[in-house]
């Protein structure tokens, strides 16, 4: 039987099915239109920027470093250009090592080379490339540029490497570059100066490079360059060259500075030479000093270890945070203070029979029978300690520490380094809180006899003691210390940055300072550092000092010959030249050298001879002690750091010099 159909609903079906098909079709052109309006529309500049980024390569181009300069226009600091071969960890596809010892067939790679690379790619920042050599020569330039086909993400790229011409001389106060490390890199990219450090590997680590980091980068400039699609260079579009960083002149003589770090030999020390009235410093000496070169291009494990562990701690600033009991360079102070605040006057004097009793404890005099009759005259040139003794026991220690507050000691200068510690200048307060222990808290009148010889509590470093001498030979007027003399920028515009004005003026009676740069005057042609100072064409004041380096043992009798080195007293010295008009002021500190007058004067006469009349020494550099005797440990005697002074008990025998 024939089924007939129903052709009318089958059609309605149709029309249904192809609506429907229709409308999905319709739908579907208006979900492209819409996206297609919304990309070439809506967002074009967005996708078109993407597209040029492709496209466009920037490129940034790091500055030269600007050249650091002393006083008279001798280079401190400098570049120079040389090839490196780079390696660029992103691009690499096979292990590193694997590609570090096909290179090594080539080109010789020590296995420092390889130590190094692989330290920087741990230490730094995420760099698109890392040295695995530097200073290629011209033919190891030309070895790899035949073999470049071989090595995929191996380059060789032309850099700057800073270079420091006096070597040794000055590396304290200079200090050195180094790669950005990972902390650096998180502190710069959270600064404002991000974008400028594009493609910087070197920061200031040390010194002057350090503190004038800013002013040394530049500004770092960008190539703009088009790509293909395979990433190579097709042509540079646009160049924004960059800005080299500003040249540095400072205010030290570095010719005065090697003639002082020679005279100190191999002996531990430092040396701040100031003009009294610029505040310019002349010479900032530390010694053991170290070669800055060694830090350039980031310095190897042998060297760095030699340097951390050395016992004589080559890389401590000792100007800067050295920090030492002054001895008698306190003296002139203390007497300066005795006149202002009235509790003595020049004419006043004292027998000294060789000691001052306080209580049941006993001060000795380093004269064992004393000095006789001492008025203050006599107490400089003599360097007499029973006088100051009983001068600290007739001056309350807050006293003290207002009258030597103004002067600079125990506050930090304001140096142009960074990184100063501020010393101690004791005072009641200070020790109520450095103490936590409750009995330890009171201050004792016996504490303040040991500070007025400039023992006891009291610890400066040498910056603050040249500072000092300075403030006091400049009549009180005191002008910051500073190392930057002026600062000039690629276009050769000079910018003037030496302290033109004081910071403030010390209210001292002109009688007063006059009596005590009399009474320093014949320290130094009569007394103390008479020898140091015989037959000198100038006029010059001084002090010279001894200090404690260690508590030892009350049974032994301090004799230097039969003490190890480093646990002898510490040599000092300040004095200025000339005396009617100082041009210059100095602090000296001799470790473990014993009296002022035999270590410490000598060196300050050679700078002073140097500087105001272009004296050259003849200079024969002697070992000192370094035997067995410099353990930490010697007889049960406990060795102080030779840096940071003791805090001494009031029971111990003060010893000062000073023949």
């Amino acid at each position: 039987m024939t089924e007939i159909k129903d052709t009318e609903s089958e059609l309605q079906l149709f029309r249904l099915r192809l609506s429907a098909a229709v409308v999905l079709v319709i739908f579907c052109f208006s979900i492209l239109l819409f996206r297609f309006i919304w990309l070439q529309a809506l967002q074009n500049n967005e996708y078109e920027a993407l597209a040029e980024s492709n496209r466009i390569s920037i490129v940034p181009a790091v500055p030269s470093r600007g050249l650091i300069f002393d006083r008279n226009g001798k280079v401190l600091a400098s570049n120079f250009s040389a090839y490196t071969l780079e390696i660029f960890p992103s691009k690499i596809k096979n292990e590193i090592n694997i590609i570090i010892e096909e290179l090594s067939k080539i080109l010789k790679i020590s296995e420092e080379d390889k130590k190094r690379f692989f330290r920087l790619q741990k230490e730094s920042k995420l760099l698109s490339s890392l040295p695995i050599r530097t200073r290629l020569t011209d033919e190891e330039v030309a070895k790899f540029i035949v073999n470049r086909y071989k090595f995929p993400g191996v380059d060789i790229k032309a850099r700057l490497f800073r270079q420091y011409p006096q070597g040794e001389i000055g590396s304290h106060m200079i200090g050195y570059i180094g790669r950005i490390n990972k902390k650096e890199a998180r502190r710069i990219d959270l600064s404002s100066e991000a974008a400028n450090y594009r493609g910087t590997d070197y920061i200031g680590k040390e010194g002057i490079e350090k503190s004038y980091e800013k002013e040394l980068h530049g500004e770092t400039g960008y190539d703009e360059i088009e790509i293909s699609a395979g990433g190579r260079a097709v042509r540079l579009l646009s160049k924004t060259p960059p800005s080299p960083g500003k040249n540095l002149t400072l205010t030290v003589d570095i010719e005065l500075q090697k003639i002082i770090e020679q005279a100190f030999g191999e002996r531990r020390g430092a040396l701040v030479a100031i003009e009294p009235s610029s505040g310019e410093i002349l010479a900032y000496v530390s010694k053991p000093t170290f070669n800055l070169n060694l830090f350039a291009e980031g310095i190897n494990t042998k060297n760095w270890n030699e340097l951390n562990t050395s016992i004589d701690r080559p890389l401590l600033n000792r100007p800067l945070i050295g920090s030492y009991p002054p001895g008698s360079t306190f003296k002139p102070f203390m007497a300066l203070a005795a006149l202002e605040l009235d509790k003595r006057t020049k004419d006043f004097s004292i027998e000294d029979p060789g000691y001052f009793w306080f209580g049941d404890k006993k001060f000795r005099d380093d004269k064992e029978d004393g000095h006789g009759e001492v008025d203050m005259y006599k107490s400089i040139v003599l360097s007499c300690n029973t006088y100051y003794y009983m001068l600290g026991n007739d001056i309350n220690i807050d006293l003290i520490h207002d009258f030597m507050k103004p002067f600079g000691f125990g506050q930090l200068t304001g140096i142009d380094l960074e990184n100063e510690i501020r010393g101690i200048l004791p005072s009641t307060k200070w020790k109520k809180n450095y103490y936590k222990r409750p009995e330890r808290k009171k201050w004792y009148p016996g504490e303040t006899i040991s500070v007025a010889i400039g023992q006891g509590y009291n610890s400066f470093t040498p910056l603050q003691l040249a500072h000092a001498i300075s403030n006091l030979s400049n009549n009180g007027i005191v002008m910051k210390p500073h190392l930057v003399k002026s600062i000039e920028n690629s276009n050769g515009e000079r910018t003037i940055y030496s302290v033109e004005d004081k910071s403030y003026t010390i209210p001292l009676k002109k009688e007063n300072v006059d009596f005590i740069k009399s009474a320093m005057i014949d320290v130094n042609k009569k007394g103390t550092a008479s020898n140091a100072f015989k037959n000198a064409p100038y006029v010059s004041g001084g002090k010279t000092g001894t200090a404690q380096a260690a508590s030892l043992s009350e049974e032994i009798e301090y004799e230097a010959e039969k003490i190890a080195e480093r646990l002898r007293d510490h040599s000092l010295y300040i004095g200025f030249a000339p005396a009617e008009n100082p041009k210059i002021a100095l602090a000296v500190i001799v470790e473990n050298s014993g009296y002022g007058a035999a270590a410490a004067a000598p060196i300050a006469r050679i700078a002073m001879d140097y500087h105001l009349i272009g004296k050259k020494p003849k200079i024969k550099e002697k070992k000192i002690f370094n035997d067995v005797q410099n353990s930490i440990q010697l007889n049960g005697n406990t060795i102080s750091s030779p840096i940071i002074s003791p805090l001494p008990n009031e029971t111990i025998s003060e010893q000062d010099e000073d023949f």
